[in-house]
C-alpha cells in the first residue's frame, strides 16, 4: 500500500512542476472498510468499500489552489495539475501561504513507533456480524428494554502518504475497529433511547460486545419516566461521556485560525488564567495505539508534546504554518488536511488533569443540581463565550440521583464556567481526549 501511495504523490508533484507550479504538495489516501448492521438478530446491512483518493496543492507565488480526484490514471493526474494551475492564477494572493522550509521538516517519515496499525488480517464479515448480534442480544436481555434500534460492528485500514517539493515524503497506515449498540426502553410517547460503543486501533482491545449491549440497555432504562427539572441557578456535573465537549470549546477558542481572524473570546489571553491553577491541558501526539497520534503533521513538521494550558494558564495557540505566520509565530505543528482542502490547525491527543474524587463524590459535593449525560444543539458565541445547550440527564437531591430529566436548557458563560471546573478521576485513558466528569459550580437551568 505504502509504495503505491508514495509513487502517486511523486507522479502528482512531477505533473504540477511540468504544468508550471512554483511549488506543490501532494497527498494520497488508500482506504478499506467493512461495516455490518444487525437488527432483530438478522443482517440489515453489510458494506465493504475500498478506494484511493488523491489531492494536489499547487503554488504560484503567493497564490494556491487545491484539486482532488479518485481516479489515478496518468491522464487524470495531468489534467488535475493543469486545472490546479488555472485555479491558482485566478486565486487572490495570500502572503501567508507556502510550504515549510526544508530545515523545519521532520526526520521521522513513518509511524512505526506509534503502533497505529493492527498487523492482523482483515476480519471475516461473519465475525463482525456475530459481534453485533451479541451486543444486540445483550441489550434485549435487559429488563425494561422494549427493542434494539440496532447494533453495528466495523473495521477499517487507511494508508496515507504526503510529499512536497521541499523534499518531504512520508506516510503511514492506521487501523480501527468498533462495536456499538442502541437500545430503546418503554413504549409510545414514553420511549427513551440510549447507546454504548467502543472504538480501538486493535480489535483485541475492544470491550466485549455483551458489555456494550448491556450498558446500552441499562442506560436506556435509566432514562424512563423523565421529566423537566426545576428552573433556576444550580451546579451542573458534566458526565465523562460528554465532558470533553467543554474542553472542545476551549480548544476551538485557542485555534490559531480563530485568533488570526479575531473571532475568539481567548484573544489577548496568553498567560492568563483560563482554568483553575490545579489543572493543565496537555497535548501528546505520540501515544501508542491512540487514534489522535501521528508522527508529523500535514505540512511535514515534527509533532511534539506540549502544554496548551499549564497550571491554569494559557501558553499559546494551536497553529499550522499559515496561521502561525499571520500571528508572527512558529507553527505548533498542528496542521491537518484531507485531499480536497488546504491545511488548517487541529489538535491531536489532548488530556485534562484528573482530580482525586470519584464522580459519586462530586455528586455528593454538588448537593442539589443536574447530572448531564447527553446534549443536543449548541448556541455558543465565539467572541464572548456565552453558552447555551439542550441537555438531559438526572436530577440530584442531597447528593443522590432522584429522577431522569429531559427537555431542559443549560446556560452560562464559558470563561466563567471553565474557571470553576472541578474534575473527577474517571477519564477513560485509552481515548484520544481523556477528560473526566466535570463539575461546574453554577449554571442557569431552564426546565419546568
Amino acid at each position: 500500500m505504502g509504495e503505491r501511495l508514495q509513487e502517486l504523490t511523486q507522479i502528482m508533484l512531477a505533473a504540477a512542476q511540468r504544468a508550471g507550479a512554483d511549488a506543490a504538495d501532494a497527498m494520497a489516501v488508500d482506504g478499506l472498510s467493512l461495516h455490518i448492521d444487525v437488527r432483530s438478530g438478522t443482517l440489515e446491512q453489510a458494506e465493504r468499500s475500498e478506494g484511493i483518493e488523491i489531492g494536489l496543492r499547487v503554488f504560484l507565488g503567493r497564490r494556491q489552489a487545491v484539486v482532488s480526484a479518485s481516479d489515478t490514471k496518468a491522464e487524470t493526474i495531468a489534467a488535475m495539475a493543469e486545472r490546479a494551475i488555472a485555479m491558482a492564477r485566478e486565486a487572490p494572493e495570500d502572503p501567508y501561504v507556502g510550504l515549510a522550509d526544508a530545515s523545519q521538516l521532520t526526520t521521522t517519515r513513518d509511524a512505526s513507533s506509534l503502533d497505529l496499525a493492527d498487523p492482523g488480517p482483515e476480519p471475516d464479515p461473519a465475525f463482525l456480524m456475530n459481534a453485533a448480534r451479541e451486543a444486540e442480544a445483550a441489550t434485549l436481555a435487559v429488563n425494561g428494554v422494549s427493542k434494539a434500534q440496532g447494533a453495528s460492528a466495523g473495521w477499517s485500514r487507511t494508508g496515507v502518504w504526503l510529499a512536497a517539493t521541499n523534499g518531504f515524503s512520508g506516510g503511514y497506515s492506521r487501523t480501527g475497529a468498533s462495536i456499538s449498540c442502541t437500545a430503546i426502553a418503554g413504549e409510545g410517547l414514553g420511549m427513551e433511547r440510549d447507546y454504548d460503543g467502543d472504538a480501538r486501533i486493535y480489535a483485541a482491545d475492544l470491550r466485549a460486545p455483551q458489555e456494550i449491549g448491556r450498558t446500552a440497555g441499562l442506560r436506556a432504562v435509566e432514562r424512563l419516566s423523565a421529566r423537566k427539572p426545576p428552573t433556576g441557578h444550580y451546579p451542573v456535573l458534566f458526565d465523562e461521556r460528554i465532558s470533553s465537549s467543554l474542553i472542545g470549546h476551549l480548544l476551538a477558542a485557542a485555534n490559531g485560525a480563530s485568533i488570526a481572524r479575531g473571532s475568539s473570546w481567548l484573544l489577548g489571553k496568553i498567560g492568563a488564567d483560563v482554568l483553575p491553577a490545579t489543572l493543565s491541558l496537555m497535548e501528546d501526539p505520540h501515544r501508542a495505539r491512540v487514534f489522535g497520534s501521528r508522527p508529523f503533521d500535514a505540512e511535514g513538521l515534527p509533532t511534539h508534546p506540549r502544554a496548551i494550558i499549564e497550571n491554569g494558564r494559557l501558553t499559546g495557540w494551536t497553529t499550522d504554518l499559515a496561521s502561525a505566520r499571520k500571528l508572527g509565530l512558529d507553527s505548533s505543528a498542528n496542521a491537518a488536511r484531507g485531499v480536497s482542502a488546504a491545511p488548517s490547525p487541529s489538535n491531536w491527543n489532548v488530556a485534562l488533569t484528573q482530580g482525586t474524587a470519584s464522580r459519586a463524590d462530586l455528586l455528593k459535593d454538588m448537593g442539589t443540581g443536574l447530572l448531564v449525560t447527553s446534549m443536543i444543539g449548541a448556541t455558543i458565541s465565539p467572541t464572548t463565550g456565552d453558552y447555551s445547550r439542550g441537555a438531559s440527564g438526572f436530577w440530584v437531591e442531597n447528593g443522590v440521583i432522584t429522577y431522569p430529566v429531559n427537555e431542559c436548557t443549560i446556560a452560562g458563560n464559558l470563561p466563567e464556567m471553565l474557571l470553576s471546573l472541578i474534575p473527577a478521576n474517571d477519564a477513560r485513558l485509552h481515548l484520544s481526549r481523556p477528560v473526566p466528569s466535570l463539575l461546574v459550580e453554577g449554571m442557569t437551568l431552564a426546565g419546568a
